[in-house]
C-alpha cells in the first residue's frame, strides 16, 4: 500500500463514524447515510493528492458531504423509499429510543434540505455560524436565517417549543 493510500485509510478509519452520524441526521436513513459517506469518501479519495496537505480536512469533508446530500435530494431518487421509524443501527437503551427523540428525528426529516443541513451542523455538530457558512458555501447571515426558519419548521411540525440550546 502506498503512503497516499495509508494516509487515506487512516483518515477514513478516524472520521467515517462521525461522518456517518452526521449523514444520518441529514437524511434519517442509515442505509442512505452509508451511501452518502461512501460517495463523500470516493470524492475525497479522487482529490486526496491535492487536499490531504490542508491543515484541517474536516471542514472540507463536511462540505463535500452536505453538497452530496443536497445534490442527491435534487435528483429525487431517494423518494422511492421511506426510512423506518426505528433506529436499527443504534443500541437499544431507554435514553436513545425515547419517543421524544423519534418525534424529533421524524420532524427533522420533514425540514427542507438546506435548513436541515444548517440545523445538523449548528446544533448536532456544534459548529459556529462561520464554520457552518464555510461548510455550506454561504454567508453567515444565510446560516442564521436558515437556522431560524429550520427551528420554526421544527416547532410547527412538533407542536412544541424547540430551542437552540
Amino acid at each position: 500500500m502506498s503512503d497516499r493510500d495509508e494516509a487515506f485509510a487512516e483518515y477514513f478509519a478516524a472520521r467515517s463514524g462521525s461522518l456517518r452520524a452526521t449523514a444520518y441526521l441529514l437524511c434519517g436513513d442509515w442505509h442512505r447515510a452509508e451511501d452518502l459517506v461512501s460517495t463523500t469518501f470516493t470524492k475525497l479519495y479522487l482529490r486526496w493528492g491535492r487536499v490531504n496537505r490542508q491543515e484541517s480536512l474536516d471542514p472540507y469533508v463536511r462540505q463535500v458531504l452536505i453538497r452530496t446530500f443536497i445534490d442527491e435530494g435534487r435528483w429525487g431518487w431517494w423518494r422511492r423509499e421511506r426510512p423506518h421509524d426505528t433506529l436499527t443501527d443504534r443500541p437499544v437503551t431507554p435514553a436513545v429510543q425515547t419517543e421524544d427523540r423519534l418525534v424529533l428525528l421524524r420532524a427533522l426529516a420533514e425540514v427542507p434540505p438546506r435548513q436541515r443541513a444548517v440545523l445538523v451542523l449548528r446544533y448536532w455538530q456544534d459548529l459556529s455560524v462561520e464554520e457552518t457558512a464555510a461548510a455550506l458555501g454561504c454567508s453567515a447571515g444565510t446560516v442564521k436565517s436558515q437556522a431560524a426558519r429550520g427551528l420554526a419548521t421544527l416547532r410547527a411540525l412538533i407542536g412544541a417549543p424547540v430551542t437552540a440550546d
